[in-house]
Protein backbone atom coordinates (compact mmCIF):
# COMPACT_ATOMS: atom_id res chain seq x y z
CA UNK A 1 0.00 0.00 0.00
CA UNK A 2 1.29 3.08 -0.71
CA UNK A 3 1.72 6.84 1.88
CA UNK A 4 -1.22 7.38 3.48
CA UNK A 5 -1.31 11.30 4.60
CA UNK A 6 -4.06 12.08 7.51
CA UNK A 7 -5.16 15.50 7.56
CA UNK A 8 -6.29 16.41 11.29
CA UNK A 9 -6.95 18.87 14.00
CA UNK A 10 -5.89 15.85 16.38
CA UNK A 11 -1.79 15.24 14.84
CA UNK A 12 -0.27 15.63 18.20
CA UNK A 13 -2.97 15.16 20.56
CA UNK A 14 -6.24 12.98 21.28
CA UNK A 15 -9.38 15.68 21.04
CA UNK A 16 -12.31 13.18 20.34
CA UNK A 17 -13.29 11.01 18.10
CA UNK A 18 -11.13 11.16 15.34
CA UNK A 19 -8.18 10.91 17.84
CA UNK A 20 -9.65 7.44 18.87
CA UNK A 21 -10.00 6.58 15.26
CA UNK A 22 -6.15 7.25 14.54
CA UNK A 23 -5.25 5.43 17.69
CA UNK A 24 -7.22 2.76 16.59
CA UNK A 25 -5.72 2.94 13.43
CA UNK A 26 -1.66 2.35 14.13
CA UNK A 27 -1.87 -0.11 16.97
CA UNK A 28 -4.10 -2.35 14.77
CA UNK A 29 -1.90 -4.89 13.01
CA UNK A 30 -4.00 -4.92 9.99
CA UNK A 31 -3.22 -1.08 9.41
CA UNK A 32 0.29 -1.58 10.23
CA UNK A 33 0.54 -4.23 7.74
CA UNK A 34 -1.81 -3.12 5.23
CA UNK A 35 0.26 0.76 5.11
CA UNK A 36 3.50 1.28 4.16
CA UNK A 37 3.89 4.99 5.55
CA UNK A 38 1.50 6.92 7.37
CA UNK A 39 1.77 10.42 7.66
CA UNK A 40 -0.07 12.79 10.32
CA UNK A 41 -0.61 16.50 9.40
CA UNK A 42 -2.08 19.37 11.05
CA UNK A 43 -1.46 22.94 12.09
CA UNK A 44 0.39 23.51 15.43
CA UNK A 45 2.57 25.97 17.42
CA UNK A 46 5.53 25.27 19.97
CA UNK A 47 3.12 24.22 22.18
CA UNK A 48 1.86 21.63 19.77
CA UNK A 49 6.29 21.29 19.26
CA UNK A 50 6.05 20.37 22.68
CA UNK A 51 3.32 17.86 22.62
CA UNK A 52 4.94 15.63 19.88
CA UNK A 53 8.34 16.01 21.38
CA UNK A 54 6.41 14.13 24.66
CA UNK A 55 4.72 11.76 22.40
CA UNK A 56 7.26 10.99 20.37
CA UNK A 57 10.35 12.89 18.74
CA UNK A 58 11.41 16.18 17.24
CA UNK A 59 13.49 15.79 14.11
CA UNK A 60 13.11 19.48 12.61
CA UNK A 61 11.61 22.04 14.24
CA UNK A 62 12.17 26.08 12.74
CA UNK A 63 10.55 27.04 16.00
CA UNK A 64 13.56 26.20 18.29
CA UNK A 65 16.18 25.05 15.65
CA UNK A 66 16.34 21.13 16.34
CA UNK A 67 17.31 19.49 12.87
CA UNK A 68 18.59 15.75 13.18
CA UNK A 69 19.10 14.93 9.66
CA UNK A 70 19.66 18.09 7.33
CA UNK A 71 16.03 19.02 7.15
CA UNK A 72 16.43 22.45 7.11
CA UNK A 73 17.79 22.79 3.19
CA UNK A 74 14.13 21.06 2.66
CA UNK A 75 11.83 22.88 4.49
CA UNK A 76 13.24 26.45 5.10
CA UNK A 77 12.32 27.33 0.89
CA UNK A 78 8.74 26.47 2.08
CA UNK A 79 9.05 28.45 5.28
CA UNK A 80 9.81 31.98 3.31
CA UNK A 81 7.77 31.15 0.56
CA UNK A 82 4.82 30.66 2.23
CA UNK A 83 5.33 32.66 5.62
CA UNK A 84 4.83 29.47 8.25
CA UNK A 85 7.18 27.52 10.49
CA UNK A 86 7.69 23.76 10.24
CA UNK A 87 7.95 21.25 12.52
CA UNK A 88 8.73 17.17 11.48
CA UNK A 89 9.11 13.97 13.75
CA UNK A 90 7.38 11.07 14.56
CA UNK A 91 4.47 9.64 17.11
CA UNK A 92 4.77 6.67 18.94
CA UNK A 93 1.27 5.08 19.17
CA UNK A 94 0.60 2.08 21.78
CA UNK A 95 -1.98 -0.05 23.01
CA UNK A 96 -0.89 -0.96 26.42
CA UNK A 97 -3.37 -4.29 26.46
CA UNK A 98 -1.96 -5.56 23.23
CA UNK A 99 2.19 -4.07 22.75
CA UNK A 100 0.74 -2.92 19.43
CA UNK A 101 3.45 -0.24 18.45
CA UNK A 102 3.64 2.50 15.62
CA UNK A 103 5.30 5.86 14.92
CA UNK A 104 3.65 7.51 11.92
CA UNK A 105 5.55 10.86 10.72
CA UNK A 106 3.74 14.23 11.50
CA UNK A 107 4.28 17.27 9.96
CA UNK A 108 2.98 20.28 11.90
CA UNK A 109 2.81 23.97 10.14
CA UNK A 110 2.34 27.27 11.93
CA UNK A 111 -0.04 29.26 9.48
CA UNK A 112 -0.53 32.17 12.36
CA UNK A 113 1.33 34.53 10.02
CA UNK A 114 1.08 32.88 6.63
CA UNK A 115 1.77 34.91 3.11
CA UNK A 116 -1.87 36.82 2.23
CA UNK A 117 -0.96 36.96 -1.28
CA UNK A 118 0.01 33.18 -2.02
CA UNK A 119 -3.21 33.24 0.62
CA UNK A 120 -5.33 34.53 -1.79
CA UNK A 121 -4.17 32.63 -4.85
CA UNK A 122 -5.18 29.78 -3.13
CA UNK A 123 -8.75 31.19 -2.23
CA UNK A 124 -9.06 31.89 -5.68
CA UNK A 125 -8.46 28.70 -6.63
CA UNK A 126 -10.96 26.86 -4.33
CA UNK A 127 -13.67 29.44 -6.01
CA UNK A 128 -12.53 29.02 -9.57
CA UNK A 129 -12.65 25.39 -9.15
CA UNK A 130 -14.75 23.96 -6.50
CA UNK A 131 -17.38 27.72 -5.69
CA UNK A 132 -16.61 27.63 -2.34
CA UNK A 133 -16.64 31.66 -1.69
CA UNK A 134 -14.15 31.91 1.29
CA UNK A 135 -15.61 35.95 1.93
CA UNK A 136 -17.95 34.72 3.14
CA UNK A 137 -16.36 32.85 6.15
CA UNK A 138 -14.59 34.89 8.75
CA UNK A 139 -13.99 32.37 11.32
CA UNK A 140 -10.48 30.68 12.14
CA UNK A 141 -11.72 27.26 12.03
CA UNK A 142 -12.17 27.78 8.43
CA UNK A 143 -8.97 30.30 7.57
CA UNK A 144 -6.74 27.81 9.11
CA UNK A 145 -6.92 24.68 7.05
CA UNK A 146 -7.06 27.13 3.93
CA UNK A 147 -4.19 28.73 5.03
CA UNK A 148 -2.29 24.86 5.42
CA UNK A 149 -3.27 23.46 2.02
CA UNK A 150 -0.21 25.17 0.00
CA UNK A 151 2.40 24.80 2.46
CA UNK A 152 1.38 21.10 3.04
CA UNK A 153 1.53 20.14 -0.08
CA UNK A 154 4.81 21.70 -0.36
CA UNK A 155 5.82 19.51 2.48
CA UNK A 156 4.80 16.61 1.66
CA UNK A 157 6.57 16.87 -1.76
CA UNK A 158 10.36 17.47 0.79
CA UNK A 159 9.31 14.28 2.59
CA UNK A 160 8.96 12.53 -0.77
CA UNK A 161 5.60 11.26 -0.07
CA UNK A 162 4.65 10.11 -3.35
CA UNK A 163 8.18 8.24 -4.48
CA UNK A 164 6.40 4.86 -4.29
CA UNK A 165 3.47 6.42 -6.13
CA UNK A 166 0.83 8.59 -5.61
CA UNK A 167 -0.14 8.82 -1.62
CA UNK A 168 -3.30 8.99 -0.52
CA UNK A 169 -4.74 12.09 1.40
CA UNK A 170 -7.46 10.95 4.28
CA UNK A 171 -9.20 14.36 4.97
CA UNK A 172 -10.41 13.63 8.08
CA UNK A 173 -13.54 15.60 8.37
CA UNK A 174 -13.70 19.48 6.82
CA UNK A 175 -9.84 20.23 8.31
CA UNK A 176 -8.89 17.73 5.40
CA UNK A 177 -11.09 18.95 2.87
CA UNK A 178 -8.71 22.25 1.93
CA UNK A 179 -5.53 20.07 1.38
CA UNK A 180 -7.33 18.03 -0.22
CA UNK A 181 -9.03 20.31 -2.95
CA UNK A 182 -5.93 21.75 -3.97
CA UNK A 183 -4.29 18.73 -4.23
CA UNK A 184 -6.67 18.06 -7.14
CA UNK A 185 -6.78 21.65 -8.62
CA UNK A 186 -3.20 21.72 -8.72
CA UNK A 187 -1.98 18.02 -9.61
CA UNK A 188 -4.84 15.29 -9.66
CA UNK A 189 -2.73 12.77 -10.87
CA UNK A 190 -0.02 12.73 -8.21
CA UNK A 191 -2.58 12.29 -5.10
CA UNK A 192 -5.43 10.37 -4.64
CA UNK A 193 -8.31 11.99 -2.49
CA UNK A 194 -10.66 10.00 0.13
CA UNK A 195 -13.26 12.48 2.00
CA UNK A 196 -13.21 10.74 5.56
CA UNK A 197 -16.92 11.35 6.99
CA UNK A 198 -16.36 10.75 11.08
CA UNK A 199 -20.10 13.04 10.61
CA UNK A 200 -21.91 15.48 8.25
CA UNK A 201 -21.68 18.80 10.08
CA UNK A 202 -24.84 20.08 7.82
CA UNK A 203 -27.30 17.58 9.05
CA UNK A 204 -25.62 17.48 12.79
CA UNK A 205 -26.77 21.78 12.67
CA UNK A 206 -29.97 21.32 11.90
CA UNK A 207 -30.58 18.02 13.88
CA UNK A 208 -28.75 19.57 17.14
CA UNK A 209 -30.58 22.93 16.27
CA UNK A 210 -34.46 22.03 15.57
CA UNK A 211 -36.56 21.49 18.27
CA UNK A 212 -37.60 18.07 16.91
CA UNK A 213 -34.09 16.69 16.95
CA UNK A 214 -33.37 13.01 16.06
CA UNK A 215 -37.04 12.62 16.00
CA UNK A 216 -37.68 15.18 13.32
CA UNK A 217 -34.88 15.08 11.05
CA UNK A 218 -34.66 11.14 9.83
CA UNK A 219 -38.41 10.98 9.44
CA UNK A 220 -37.90 13.88 6.55
CA UNK A 221 -34.88 12.63 5.66
CA UNK A 222 -36.45 9.42 4.33
CA UNK A 223 -39.15 10.80 3.19
CA UNK A 224 -37.68 13.73 1.43
CA UNK A 225 -35.45 11.05 -0.52
CA UNK A 226 -38.29 9.46 -1.43
CA UNK A 227 -39.32 12.06 -3.26
CA UNK A 228 -35.53 12.89 -5.02
CA UNK A 229 -35.49 16.13 -2.33
CA UNK A 230 -32.16 17.14 -1.11
CA UNK A 231 -31.23 19.34 2.16
CA UNK A 232 -31.22 22.52 0.52
CA UNK A 233 -34.58 21.79 -1.03
CA UNK A 234 -36.19 21.00 2.38
CA UNK A 235 -34.11 22.93 4.94
CA UNK A 236 -33.15 25.88 2.96
CA UNK A 237 -29.63 27.58 1.94
CA UNK A 238 -26.77 26.06 3.68
CA UNK A 239 -23.82 27.63 1.69
CA UNK A 240 -23.04 30.36 4.89
CA UNK A 241 -22.26 27.79 6.60
CA UNK A 242 -18.33 27.35 6.20
CA UNK A 243 -18.37 23.54 6.47
CA UNK A 244 -21.33 22.63 4.84
CA UNK A 245 -19.18 24.22 1.30
CA UNK A 246 -16.42 22.12 2.50
CA UNK A 247 -17.86 19.16 3.07
CA UNK A 248 -20.02 19.48 0.15
CA UNK A 249 -17.44 19.66 -1.98
CA UNK A 250 -16.12 15.84 -1.16
CA UNK A 251 -17.91 15.25 -4.27
CA UNK A 252 -14.83 16.01 -5.92
CA UNK A 253 -12.95 13.62 -4.05
CA UNK A 254 -11.83 9.83 -5.36
CA UNK A 255 -13.75 8.14 -2.70
CA UNK A 256 -15.52 9.08 0.33
CA UNK A 257 -15.60 6.55 3.51
CA UNK A 258 -18.46 6.87 6.24
CA UNK A 259 -17.95 5.82 9.84
CA UNK A 260 -22.04 4.55 10.01
CA UNK A 261 -24.69 4.11 7.80
CA UNK A 262 -27.31 7.10 8.74
CA UNK A 263 -23.82 9.18 7.60
CA UNK A 264 -23.69 7.62 4.19
CA UNK A 265 -27.36 8.73 4.20
CA UNK A 266 -26.77 11.94 5.32
CA UNK A 267 -23.76 12.24 2.59
CA UNK A 268 -26.27 10.97 -0.10
CA UNK A 269 -28.61 14.04 1.18
CA UNK A 270 -26.17 16.37 0.61
CA UNK A 271 -26.41 16.52 -2.66
CA UNK A 272 -27.41 14.80 -6.18
CA UNK A 273 -24.20 14.44 -7.30
CA UNK A 274 -23.31 12.49 -4.26
CA UNK A 275 -25.09 9.28 -6.03
CA UNK A 276 -22.58 9.00 -8.47
CA UNK A 277 -19.70 9.18 -6.26
CA UNK A 278 -18.18 6.00 -4.08
CA UNK A 279 -19.52 5.84 -0.86
CA UNK A 280 -18.34 3.23 1.04
CA UNK A 281 -18.84 2.41 4.93
CA UNK A 282 -15.54 2.51 7.42
CA UNK A 283 -17.13 1.80 10.72
CA UNK A 284 -15.03 2.65 13.56
CA UNK A 285 -13.67 -0.09 15.51
CA UNK A 286 -14.60 -1.17 18.96
CA UNK A 287 -12.31 -2.36 21.71
CA UNK A 288 -12.23 -6.34 23.01
CA UNK A 289 -10.67 -6.99 26.32
CA UNK A 290 -10.63 -10.96 27.62
CA UNK A 291 -11.17 -10.79 31.36
CA UNK A 292 -12.86 -13.08 33.88
CA UNK A 293 -15.81 -12.97 35.91
CA UNK A 294 -13.67 -12.00 38.69
CA UNK A 295 -11.91 -9.31 36.83
CA UNK A 296 -15.18 -8.02 36.67
CA UNK A 297 -16.67 -8.46 39.69
CA UNK A 298 -13.83 -6.71 41.59
CA UNK A 299 -15.07 -3.61 39.78
CA UNK A 300 -18.55 -3.72 40.48
CA UNK A 301 -17.54 -3.76 43.78
CA UNK A 302 -15.51 -0.75 43.63
CA UNK A 303 -17.91 1.15 42.02
CA UNK A 304 -21.09 -0.27 44.56
CA UNK A 305 -18.41 0.82 47.31
CA UNK A 306 -17.57 4.48 45.99
CA UNK A 307 -21.63 4.56 45.94
CA UNK A 308 -21.91 3.87 49.26
CA UNK A 309 -19.17 6.25 50.26
CA UNK A 310 -21.11 8.98 48.50
CA UNK A 311 -24.69 7.95 48.78
CA UNK A 312 -24.44 5.66 52.06
CA UNK A 313 -26.04 3.03 50.52
CA UNK A 314 -24.86 0.38 48.34
CA UNK A 315 -26.59 -0.19 45.23
CA UNK A 316 -27.62 -3.54 43.68
CA UNK A 317 -27.09 -2.25 40.24
CA UNK A 318 -24.54 0.37 38.99
CA UNK A 319 -25.16 2.91 35.87
CA UNK A 320 -23.01 4.63 34.31
CA UNK A 321 -22.74 7.10 31.07
CA UNK A 322 -19.52 8.08 30.18
CA UNK A 323 -19.19 11.46 27.69
CA UNK A 324 -18.94 15.20 26.47
CA UNK A 325 -21.25 17.33 27.53
CA UNK A 326 -23.15 18.27 24.99
CA UNK A 327 -26.61 18.63 23.29
CA UNK A 328 -26.08 15.73 21.11
CA UNK A 329 -26.13 13.00 24.08
CA UNK A 330 -29.25 13.49 24.64
CA UNK A 331 -29.00 13.25 28.29
CA UNK A 332 -32.45 14.15 29.57
CA UNK A 333 -32.99 10.94 28.22
CA UNK A 334 -31.36 8.94 30.43
CA UNK A 335 -33.00 10.49 33.32
CA UNK A 336 -36.47 9.50 31.44
CA UNK A 337 -35.19 6.04 31.05
CA UNK A 338 -33.95 6.42 35.00
CA UNK A 339 -37.46 7.24 35.99
CA UNK A 340 -39.67 4.91 34.53
CA UNK A 341 -36.73 2.39 35.82
CA UNK A 342 -36.78 3.72 39.00
CA UNK A 343 -40.93 3.18 39.06
CA UNK A 344 -40.66 -0.04 38.41
CA UNK A 345 -37.51 -1.06 41.17
CA UNK A 346 -40.30 0.51 43.84
CA UNK A 347 -42.13 -2.37 42.91
CA UNK A 348 -39.46 -4.49 42.98
CA UNK A 349 -37.13 -3.30 45.55
CA UNK A 350 -34.07 -3.02 43.95
CA UNK A 351 -31.90 0.06 43.61
CA UNK A 352 -29.84 2.02 41.60
CA UNK A 353 -27.02 4.56 41.27
CA UNK A 354 -26.42 6.53 38.12
CA UNK A 355 -22.84 7.94 37.26
CA UNK A 356 -23.01 10.62 34.59
CA UNK A 357 -18.99 11.05 34.21
CA UNK A 358 -18.86 14.46 31.59
CA UNK A 359 -17.25 17.98 32.11
CA UNK A 360 -17.46 20.81 30.14
CA UNK A 361 -14.12 22.25 30.50
CA UNK A 362 -10.75 21.63 28.48
CA UNK A 363 -8.91 20.38 31.83
CA UNK A 364 -9.49 18.45 34.78
CA UNK A 365 -10.01 20.77 38.19
CA UNK A 366 -7.05 20.50 40.56
CA UNK A 367 -7.15 18.15 43.24
CA UNK A 368 -7.06 20.60 45.60
CA UNK A 369 -10.32 22.13 44.59
CA UNK A 370 -11.70 19.01 44.38
CA UNK A 371 -10.72 18.46 47.77
CA UNK A 372 -11.92 21.23 48.89
CA UNK A 373 -15.28 21.14 46.83
CA UNK A 374 -15.71 17.82 48.64
CA UNK A 375 -15.34 19.01 52.14
CA UNK A 376 -17.32 22.25 51.81
CA UNK A 377 -20.74 20.38 50.24
CA UNK A 378 -20.23 17.31 49.57
CA UNK A 379 -19.09 17.49 46.00
CA UNK A 380 -20.13 15.24 43.83
CA UNK A 381 -23.33 14.53 45.39
CA UNK A 382 -24.11 18.53 45.65
CA UNK A 383 -22.82 20.95 43.08
CA UNK A 384 -22.88 24.77 42.84
CA UNK A 385 -22.14 26.78 40.08
CA UNK A 386 -19.08 28.29 38.83
CA UNK A 387 -15.51 27.35 38.93
CA UNK A 388 -13.92 25.25 40.20
CA UNK A 389 -17.64 23.60 39.77
CA UNK A 390 -20.07 23.68 37.46
CA UNK A 391 -19.73 25.44 34.09
CA UNK A 392 -22.83 26.39 32.08
CA UNK A 393 -23.89 23.08 30.45
CA UNK A 394 -22.95 21.36 33.45
CA UNK A 395 -25.32 23.45 35.85
CA UNK A 396 -28.32 23.05 33.53
CA UNK A 397 -28.06 19.27 33.91
CA UNK A 398 -27.66 19.66 37.07
CA UNK A 399 -31.06 21.79 37.32
CA UNK A 400 -32.77 18.21 36.35
CA UNK A 401 -30.46 16.42 38.29
CA UNK A 402 -31.65 17.58 41.49
CA UNK A 403 -35.23 17.27 40.43
CA UNK A 404 -34.99 13.76 39.50
CA UNK A 405 -32.93 12.84 43.06
CA UNK A 406 -36.48 15.27 45.09
CA UNK A 407 -38.67 12.96 43.71
CA UNK A 408 -36.15 9.23 43.21
CA UNK A 409 -35.77 6.78 46.02
CA UNK A 410 -34.57 3.59 44.29
CA UNK A 411 -32.62 5.32 42.11
CA UNK A 412 -29.74 8.61 42.18
CA UNK A 413 -28.09 10.31 40.09
CA UNK A 414 -24.48 11.47 40.41
CA UNK A 415 -22.67 13.69 37.77
CA UNK A 416 -18.67 13.57 38.29
CA UNK A 417 -17.52 16.59 36.31
CA UNK A 418 -14.18 15.82 36.21
CA UNK A 419 -11.82 13.54 33.76
CA UNK A 420 -10.07 10.55 35.60
CA UNK A 421 -11.96 8.16 37.54
CA UNK A 422 -9.65 7.82 40.23
CA UNK A 423 -9.26 9.14 43.94
CA UNK A 424 -6.46 11.66 43.38
CA UNK A 425 -8.74 13.07 40.46
CA UNK A 426 -12.12 12.35 42.17
CA UNK A 427 -11.73 12.75 46.14
CA UNK A 428 -11.66 10.75 49.21
CA UNK A 429 -15.08 8.94 48.65
CA UNK A 430 -13.58 7.06 45.47
CA UNK A 431 -11.74 3.99 46.54
CA UNK A 432 -7.92 4.40 46.80
CA UNK A 433 -7.53 1.26 44.04
CA UNK A 434 -9.92 2.33 41.91
CA UNK A 435 -8.66 3.63 38.04
CA UNK A 436 -10.90 4.71 34.93
CA UNK A 437 -10.96 1.24 33.59
CA UNK A 438 -13.31 -0.08 36.41
CA UNK A 439 -16.33 2.25 35.58
CA UNK A 440 -16.26 0.26 32.37
CA UNK A 441 -15.58 -3.25 33.74
CA UNK A 442 -17.28 -2.93 36.54
CA UNK A 443 -20.63 -1.01 34.98
CA UNK A 444 -23.85 -2.56 34.81
CA UNK A 445 -25.77 -0.59 31.93
CA UNK A 446 -23.85 2.16 29.62
CA UNK A 447 -26.38 4.60 28.41
CA UNK A 448 -26.01 6.25 25.10
CA UNK A 449 -28.86 7.98 23.83
CA UNK A 450 -27.58 10.93 21.61
CA UNK A 451 -29.96 12.48 18.88
CA UNK A 452 -26.89 12.37 16.35
CA UNK A 453 -23.82 9.89 17.08
CA UNK A 454 -22.06 9.23 14.13
CA UNK A 455 -20.44 6.21 15.52
CA UNK A 456 -20.24 5.88 19.48
CA UNK A 457 -17.06 3.97 20.32
CA UNK A 458 -17.56 4.92 24.33
CA UNK A 459 -21.28 3.64 24.09
CA UNK A 460 -19.99 -0.29 23.53
CA UNK A 461 -16.38 0.10 25.93
CA UNK A 462 -18.63 -2.13 28.48
CA UNK A 463 -19.88 -4.91 25.89
CA UNK A 464 -16.23 -7.19 26.28
CA UNK A 465 -17.09 -6.82 30.33
CA UNK A 466 -20.39 -7.54 30.37
CA UNK A 467 -22.53 -4.57 30.52
CA UNK A 468 -25.41 -3.97 28.76
CA UNK A 469 -25.19 -1.70 25.82
CA UNK A 470 -28.08 1.05 25.53
CA UNK A 471 -27.89 3.01 22.26
CA UNK A 472 -29.51 4.54 20.21
CA UNK A 473 -31.16 3.45 16.56
CA UNK A 474 -29.32 6.60 14.93
CA UNK A 475 -25.97 5.59 16.52
CA UNK A 476 -23.65 4.59 13.82
CA UNK A 477 -22.48 1.41 15.90
CA UNK A 478 -26.41 0.32 15.54
CA UNK A 479 -25.75 -0.77 12.29
CA UNK A 480 -21.94 -2.41 13.13
CA UNK A 481 -23.79 -4.56 15.56
CA UNK A 482 -27.05 -5.21 13.04
CA UNK A 483 -24.10 -6.55 10.11
CA UNK A 484 -22.29 -8.46 12.64
CA UNK A 485 -24.93 -10.61 13.88
CA UNK A 486 -27.13 -10.64 11.00
CA UNK A 487 -29.81 -8.53 12.37
CA UNK A 488 -30.58 -10.98 15.56
CA UNK A 489 -31.03 -9.74 18.70
CA UNK A 490 -27.94 -10.13 21.20
CA UNK A 491 -28.37 -9.73 25.31
CA UNK A 492 -25.54 -7.08 25.54
CA UNK A 493 -27.07 -4.37 23.17
CA UNK A 494 -30.50 -2.99 24.00
CA UNK A 495 -31.54 0.00 21.02
CA UNK A 496 -33.87 2.22 21.38
CA UNK A 497 -35.40 4.37 18.66
CA UNK A 498 -36.81 7.90 19.09
CA UNK A 499 -37.50 8.54 15.44
CA UNK A 500 -40.86 5.48 15.37
CA UNK A 501 -43.42 7.91 14.91
CA UNK A 502 -47.36 7.44 16.53
CA UNK A 503 -49.06 5.64 13.70
CA UNK A 504 -45.62 4.83 11.79
CA UNK A 505 -45.92 6.48 8.33
CA UNK A 506 -46.64 10.38 8.14
CA UNK A 507 -46.00 12.56 5.03
CA UNK A 508 -42.92 14.78 4.83
CA UNK A 509 -44.71 17.99 5.95
CA UNK A 510 -46.26 15.71 9.15
CA UNK A 511 -42.42 15.24 9.41
CA UNK A 512 -41.01 18.75 9.13
CA UNK A 513 -43.71 19.55 11.61
CA UNK A 514 -42.23 17.83 14.62
CA UNK A 515 -41.34 19.87 17.13
CA UNK A 516 -40.19 19.36 21.00
CA UNK A 517 -44.02 17.97 22.27
CA UNK A 518 -44.07 15.82 19.32
CA UNK A 519 -40.90 14.57 20.23
CA UNK A 520 -41.43 14.48 23.99
CA UNK A 521 -44.52 12.21 23.55
CA UNK A 522 -42.05 10.27 21.74
CA UNK A 523 -39.42 9.66 23.78
CA UNK A 524 -42.32 8.86 27.13
CA UNK A 525 -43.40 6.08 25.21
CA UNK A 526 -40.09 4.71 24.30
CA UNK A 527 -38.45 5.59 27.31
CA UNK A 528 -40.83 3.28 29.53
CA UNK A 529 -40.57 0.27 26.74
CA UNK A 530 -36.64 0.95 27.19
CA UNK A 531 -37.24 0.50 31.03
CA UNK A 532 -39.06 -2.39 30.74
CA UNK A 533 -36.23 -4.08 28.58
CA UNK A 534 -33.53 -3.11 30.52
CA UNK A 535 -35.14 -4.98 33.73
CA UNK A 536 -35.34 -7.90 32.01
CA UNK A 537 -31.98 -7.57 30.37
CA UNK A 538 -30.19 -6.73 33.80
CA UNK A 539 -28.71 -10.29 35.27
CA UNK A 540 -30.23 -11.87 38.34
CA UNK A 541 -27.11 -14.20 38.65
CA UNK A 542 -23.68 -15.23 38.57
CA UNK A 543 -24.15 -17.11 35.58
CA UNK A 544 -26.18 -14.29 33.79
CA UNK A 545 -23.20 -12.20 34.44
CA UNK A 546 -20.48 -14.92 32.85
CA UNK A 547 -22.31 -15.16 29.96
CA UNK A 548 -23.14 -11.25 29.14
CA UNK A 549 -19.00 -11.77 29.71
CA UNK A 550 -18.79 -13.95 26.88
CA UNK A 551 -21.60 -12.90 24.21
CA UNK A 552 -19.71 -9.13 24.82
CA UNK A 553 -16.36 -10.46 24.13
CA UNK A 554 -17.74 -12.42 20.94
CA UNK A 555 -19.46 -9.57 19.71
CA UNK A 556 -16.67 -6.69 20.42
CA UNK A 557 -14.13 -9.15 18.70
CA UNK A 558 -16.16 -9.11 15.68
CA UNK A 559 -16.11 -5.33 15.39
CA UNK A 560 -12.58 -4.30 16.52
CA UNK A 561 -10.23 -2.21 14.60
CA UNK A 562 -8.09 -5.18 12.65
CA UNK A 563 -11.62 -6.06 11.31
CA UNK A 564 -12.55 -2.53 10.44
CA UNK A 565 -9.29 -2.42 8.74
CA UNK A 566 -9.24 -5.40 7.39
CA UNK A 567 -13.09 -5.93 5.94
CA UNK A 568 -13.92 -1.75 5.40
CA UNK A 569 -10.72 0.65 5.29
CA UNK A 570 -7.94 -1.28 3.21
CA UNK A 571 -10.04 -2.68 0.55
CA UNK A 572 -11.24 0.81 -0.58
CA UNK A 573 -7.82 2.34 -0.47
CA UNK A 574 -6.20 -0.48 -2.22
CA UNK A 575 -8.54 -0.07 -5.36
CA UNK A 576 -7.44 3.70 -5.70
CA UNK A 577 -3.78 3.10 -5.14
Amino acid sequence: MTTLIHVTHEAVQKVGGIGAVLQGFFTSEAYNAGVERSVLVGTGDAGAVRLLADRGEVLYSSFDGTDAGGWARRFRPIQEAWGVQIAYGRRTFRDKATGVESHPEVLLIDVGRADLDRLGKVKGLLYERFGIRSDLYRTWDYEQYVRLAGPCLAALDAIEAGKDGPPIILAHEFMGMPTALVAIATNEDAYRTVFYAHEVATMRRIVEGHHGHDTMFYNVLDRAMAKGKYVEDVFGLQAPFFKHALVSAARFCDAILCVGDHVLNEMKFLAADFAEKRLALAYNGVPAYEVTAGDVAQSKDRLRQYAENALEYRPDFVFSHVTRMALSKGLWRDLKVLWHLEKQFRETGQTGAYFLLSSELGAPRKGHEVLGMEERYSWPIAHREGYPDLSGGEADFYVHMQKFNACARQIKVVLVNQFGWTQSACGQKMPADMDFLDIRKGTDLEFGQSIYEPFGIAQLEPLSFGGLCLITNVCGCAGFVKRVTGGEDVPNILVADYTALPGGEATLDNALSIGARERDRAEEAEADRVAAEILQRLPASDADRERFIQAGYDLASQMSWDVVCREYLLPVLKDLA
